[in-house]
């Protein structure tokens, strides 16, 4: 367990770095030195000193940090040294070491050359357990985010006030400067306030950040600033989108900067994942690029920073060239829908091998449902399969509107015809008459199955949760049902959402034949949440941290907590050392619930306040790793929600990672 302490230090430390920025004519964002750099006697990996002691007892100045410290990101930003120490706690009075952290990488190596240490495993591993403990075992270092000094524990100690009172006095007598308390977890902070210490929390330093990647990678591509969120149909596929507002969706781009903090599971940051783009949060962003608007530049989303130049006239045409050529695999749906079965499937028959007739978001709801897990509801529903969407479009002579449509002036060349083109066929499709037949099986069977409650009418396309191509965001959900007649309705409005024009841009830049493509529809009892999100069942800044969970949290319905506009709670949670580490708390003031009449309706709520408690976490987290074992041990993006004391599970997909570009 204590191996797990500094892969950690050095993730936090990446999602709370700090941007520096500096203008020039060439290259926009040039990485000024840290506070800490800046002086005389930058620090230099003491490893190079041979003549470093193993230990001090005090640190009396930088120079002394200097020459024991090992340097994370040296090169970068957010360069921070820092210092592994030992308190002894039988010394009388209690010693201190600081250890020469390049010679000794872990605290044990350290306690076992100087002899104070020689059980096993298990002796160790009680000074990060037990109250009364030999040794406390922590890290010193300096942090960009405060421009100052703090230490630190694993996030998984059990620290007890005492002991952190214990090693507040040793540092203020055997440090040089003023140094704070560093909370790692959740149940660190709760000590830290028993003990009257300040603790510095991982979600002020995030909150004090002025840069963040969420999708690293380099970019070629004409700079666009975009004010409003419902401009970004204008977006071609050679432009480096800037947004001034996170919109739901997005039609494809060679990469994106945000002015405001969202999450990586947000709904543009899924696609940038997808089409394998560079995406970054960048405070001021709109200001600060100006001078670039309408012209090419050539875009870095690093870890620690981002770079920003004019893009030279080769990178120029090559970028050009790469927007206007198709996809060399032009149907690549791996979904072949089924067609030949129109009849409804109640959920309980649904399992993972029904994708063909239903769609993966329908079939992987029943897979999970038949798993019977612990605590775990899947809200009842049904499927209306692929075969009932081609009956459909087939009677009302689909393709030959689509091919008019494709034959429109411009329509080849201009995002704002095909914007126009594509909203004129959605509005037809949702006023096409059903056949009466088919009407009646689907208001039958929500009143005879579902008891005629309120229902959500969700998409499940076979054009989504593929390989390099998630979907996300791309069709409609249309929430809380309540008649049959809206019923009617919105299978018509989530069958139109095939020709959204974000739909529309994303499978053409993949290469998806929309004659290809089918709609299903799932039709679920709605549910109405005290809180709901998503969570992914690794760490998404680190494949590395394989005991992780990420969730993003918030108060009611989860219709927007992928939207982006305003960031949602995020928490990471480690199996191993069972603790909590919260990245933010949620910025919303409204929250969504139920409305009677039908649809959603926004209450006030109170934004800063903690959505999930440490325990539901927990189970949260169980929940997620008994469905990634359901599906063969394939990291998830899990939709999720909470009904008095029960987990419901919404949506289940394999978590899409960034493709090679």
């Amino acid at each position: 367990m204590y191996m797990r302490f500094l892969p950690v230090l050095g993730r936090l430390l990446l999602c709370s770095s700090l941007l520096a920025a500096a203008g020039t004519s060439q290259a926009l964002v040039a990485r000024k030195p840290s506070a800490y750099e800046s002086g005389a006697g930058s620090p230099a990996d003491a490893a190079a000193n041979r003549s470093a002691p193993g230990e001090l007892p005090a640190l009396a100045g930088r120079a002394d940090v200097d020459r024991l410290a090992r340097v994370y990101d040296p090169a970068g930003a957010a360069a921070m040294p820092h210092v592994l120490f030992v308190v002894d706690r039988q010394a009388r009075p209690a010693r201190l070491y600081f250890i020469n952290t390049p010679r000794y990488a872990l605290h044990e190596n350290f306690l076992r050359a100087r002899g104070l240490l020689r059980g096993d495993r298990a002796e160790l591993n009680r000074n990060y357990r037990e109250p009364g403990r030999r040794f406390i075992l922590g890290t010193l270092s300096w942090q960009p985010a405060l421009q100052g000094y703090s230490y630190e524990f694993w996030e998984g100690d059990r620290l007890t006030p005492q002991l952190l009172q214990a090693t507040a006095d040793a540092l203020r007598t055997g440090f040089f400067a003023p140094v704070r308390f560093k909370a790692n977890a959740t149940a660190q902070e709760a000590v830290a306030q028993a003990a009257g210490i300040d603790a510095v929390t991982q979600a002020a330093l995030i909150g004090a950040q002025t840069y963040l990647p969420l999708n690293t990678g380099t970019a070629v591509g004409r700079l666009r600033i975009v004010d409003a969120a419902d401009a970004v149909k204008s977006l071609a596929a050679q432009d480096i989108a800037l947004l001034r507002e996170v919109p739901i969706s997005l039609p494809p781009v060679a990469g994106v900067i945000t002015e405001r903090p969202s999450t990586v599971l947000s709904h543009v940051n899924l696609l940038a994942r997808g089409w394998g783009v560079p995406n970054a949060y960048v405070r001021d962003a709109a200001s600060e690029l100006a001078q670039w608007n309408g012209r090419w530049v050539h875009l870095e989303v690093g870890p620690g920073e981002y770079r920003l130049r004019a893009a030279d006239a080769a990178e120029q045409r090559a970028a050009e060239a790469r927007a206007g050529r198709k996809p060399a695999n032009g149907n690549r749906v791996l979904i072949q829908p089924d067609l030949g079965r129109s009849e409804l499937v109640p959920l309980s028959a649904l399992r993972g091998t029904d994708r063909r007739r239903c769609g993966a978001k329908a079939a992987n709801l029943g897979e999970i449902r038949s798993a019977h897990i612990a605590d775990v509801l899947v809200p009842d529903g049904f499927c209306i399969p692929f075969a009932a969407y081609a009956d459909f479009m087939r009677g009302n002579g689909l393709a030959e509107r689509v091919a008019r449509m494709r034959q429109q002036p411009g329509f080849a060349t201009d995002a704002g015809v095909r914007a126009r083109a594509l909203a004129a066929l959605q509005a037809d499709i949702e006023q096409w008459p059903l056949p009466t037949a088919m009407a009646q099986a689907w208001q039958q069977r929500w009143s005879s199955q579902l008891g005629g409650q309120g229902v959500f009418v969700r998409s499940s396309s076979s054009s989504e949760d593929l390989p390099h191509f998630s979907g996300a965001g791309l069709y409609t959900t249309v929430p809380n049902v309540k008649t049959g007649d809206a019923l009617l309705q919105a299978v018509r409005k989530v069958w139109a959402s095939v020709y959204n024009f974000e739909a529309w841009e994303a499978r053409e830049a993949a290469g998806i034949d929309d004659g290809q493509v089918a709609m299903s529809v799932f039709v679920q009892t709605a549910v109405d949440s005290t809180a709901s999100g998503v969570m992914i069942t690794r760490d998404p800044f680190d494949a590395r941290h394989r005991h992780a969970t990420y969730i993003a949290a918030k108060r009611g319905i989860g219709i927007r907590v992928v939207e982006g506009r305003r960031v949602a709670e995020q928490i990471m949670y480690s199996s191993r050392s069972q603790a909590v580490q919260v990245l933010n708390r949620s910025a919303d003031d409204v929250a969504l619930q139920l409305s009677a009449d039908g649809g959603v309706k926004e209450i006030p709520t109170q934004a800063g306040r903690a959505v999930l408690s440490d325990a539901l976490v927990q189970r949260l987290a169980r929940t997620g790793a008994a469905i990634k074992q359901r599906f063969g041990g394939r990291e998830q993006d899990i939709e999720w929600a909470v009904h008095g004391d029960r987990i419901i599970i919404l949506q289940a997909r394999p978590f899409i990672t960034a493709p090679a570009r």
